[in-house]
């Protein structure tokens, strides 16, 4: 391994502690605790090193959404594939969605509230957002009904599903009714 290989590699485990302690961080105390000073002093780097990888706290945020994506495209795929029917697959992929909102709660922030300096829906939209959108299409695509643009019919449901975690999230919902929420959703929008 060359010197310039050990160094990016080294470059990259940084960049990756950094977006990782900034995750946690946000999770245990919220996004107000990420300051740069607060991650140098965790990952034991001076903040003219974090600085190197990251111009602030808006292009960190903006990692931390970008492996959020990335993992919830995993998620909604990995649900959708375990179910037998089109019904099925929405079911699991509205349940997928909203578990992952409600166990990554500073990610989903990240990835929806806060402005991590990302394009959504243009051209220069980074490919893990993409993808993630990409996951909700698939099995949304069969469902959305003769003469209805897949796409639309996708942002239509994915607004649904984000209205129902940041609802619940901030107990303006009872969750308790969360499934019941899941259902109607499928059976009214979705033809199936």
């Amino acid at each position: 391994m060359s010197v310039q290989e050990r160094k990016q590699r080294e470059r990259a485990e940084r960049e990756r502690l950094i977006v990782a302690t900034a995750r946690e961080l946000a999770e245990q105390q919220g996004w107000d605790a990420v300051t740069t000073r607060r991650l140098a002093e965790r990952i034991e780097y001076s903040q003219p090193v974090l600085y190197s990888h990251f111009r602030g706290k808006r292009e960190i945020i903006g990692a931390v959404a970008l492996e959020g994506a990335a993992e919830m495209a995993v998620m909604l795929r990995t649900a959708a594939r375990a179910a037998d029917s089109p019904r099925a697959r929405v079911i699991a992929l509205a349940r997928a969605y909203l578990d992952f909102a409600e166990r990554n709660p500073a990610v989903y922030d990240a990835m929806f509230q806060l402005d991590g300096g990302l394009a959504f829906a243009r051209e220069d939209t980074p490919e893990p957002l993409k993808d993630a959108f990409a996951a909700l299409l698939e099995s949304l695509a069969e469902v959305a009904g003769d003469g209805v643009h897949p796409g639309l019919f996708t942002e239509v449901f994915w607004a649904a599903l984000h209205g129902l975690a940041t609802l619940t999230r901030a107990r303006r919902l009872p969750p308790e009714d969360t499934e019941r929420r899941v259902k109607l959703l499928v059976d009214r929008l979705a033809v199936i």
